[in-house]
């Protein structure tokens, strides 16, 4: 059998290269006549420039930019001709937050990469979107660029607090020279029952009470800058970052769908006979715009099974079909919680070959 592996990071655990190594490490035990190909994925969160670099290669510019806190962070920017490929989360990633103080969390450092990218010449930024812990609507990233407010944009969303002007003019024209690509990872508006704030806040350490006052801070920052384009399909990716990219202009695609170009997946699903992907939670929320149903449509586009391997699985059978899996398998329903944690490259190879006595012929 010819086996494309094509997986997500599973989030705190393994990167997406770790893990396909680990699905490809199992399958091997139980199936070593089997040809397999690695294609680590991404939806623009983390891992995004090293899954594109593994696929494009390119230049790696390593630069120091602003944390969430205003603490500086190591980043890279991927050069690929003059397309440049920039990870936000790199800049403003809950692991930078520890889930904490989003209210206080800015993305300086995201504006900071994007004037980098500009400066060594690239004619095209593409900047990936998730797993970010700040809920700021861009503000700190504009500012960054350029932009001049009444109140101070680079304290997250508590520091837009009352603002009633904002000139964009100046974060505009210094991204002029280039054509801004705003990859997101979720269709989410950027204010409202299914904007950032109520939709991620928790998990960047928003309590319930507070989110209909940060989303009101949200919402009045729209109002003084642009409110339509504060309801576009992805302005609430990256707490708000895809808001901001909009204001300057900038385009949006799916993540998931520019990386499976990059990599040429179509071409390589054709190719294989059976399909894996996975990530730390399978869920509802690997629909839309997430690396398992990306793959998984891509592999439906072949006329290929496809199969996930998950940290857990919270969904039924029934529910896995309409997310477009053939079958869906868990490591902590294999080994337990405790083990998956411990061992995590571990568990999910043997996972993996279990799994592999079912698909393999």
């Amino acid at each position: 059998m010819r086996i494309l592996v094509a997986p997500d990071k599973f989030a705190g655990t393994l990167s997406a290269v770790e893990a396909a190594e680990a699905i490809a490490e199992g399958w091997r035990r139980q199936a070593p006549g089997d040809e397999i190909d690695l294609a680590p994925m991404s939806d623009g969160g983390p891992g995004f420039v090293d899954v594109l670099n593994a696929a494009l290669g390119g230049e790696l510019l390593v630069e120091s930019v602003a944390g969430p806190f205003g603490d500086t962070v190591p980043a890279t920017v991927l050069i690929v001709g003059d397309t440049a490929y920039i990870e936000s989360a790199q800049a403003c990633g809950v692991h930078l937050t520890g889930g904490e103080r989003a209210e206080h969390a800015g993305t300086a450092g995201v504006g900071e990469l994007i004037a980098a990218a500009i400066d060594a010449g690239a004619r095209a930024v593409v900047v990936g979107l998730g797993g970010s812990g700040t809920n700021d609507a861009g503000a700190g990233m504009l500012g960054a660029l350029g932009a001049a407010a009444d109140v101070p944009l680079d304290k997250g969303a508590s520091g837009v607090n009352g603002a009633r002007h904002v000139d964009l003019e100046p974060a505009r024209r210094r991204t002029t020279a280039a054509r801004l690509v705003a990859a997101t990872d979720v269709d989410s508006p950027l204010t409202g029952l299914f904007g950032a704030t109520r939709t991620f806040g928790a998990q960047k350490g928003i309590a319930e009470e507070r989110m209909p006052f940060v989303d009101g801070l949200l919402e009045s920052f729209a109002a003084i800058t642009d409110f339509r384009t504060s309801l576009e399909k992805g302005a609430g990716a990256a707490g708000g970052l895809g808001f901001g990219l909009f204001l300057l202009g900038a385009e949006r695609q799916a993540g998931i769908e520019l990386v499976a170009r990059a990599v040429g997946l179509a071409d390589r699903a054709r190719q294989a006979d059976l399909v894996i992907t996975g990530e730390g939670a399978f869920d509802f929320s690997s629909r839309a715009g997430k690396v398992p149903a990306g793959v998984a449509a891509v592999a439906s586009e072949a006329l290929r099974p496809c199969i996930a391997l998950a940290g857990q699985v919270l969904v039924g059978s029934r529910e896995t079909r309409a997310l477009g899996m053939d079958a869906a398998y868990s490591i902590v329903d294999l080994v337990g919680e405790e083990e998956a944690f411990r061992d995590p490259g571990g568990a999910l190879a043997l996972l993996t070959e279990r799994v592999a006595r079912t698909w393999s012929d």
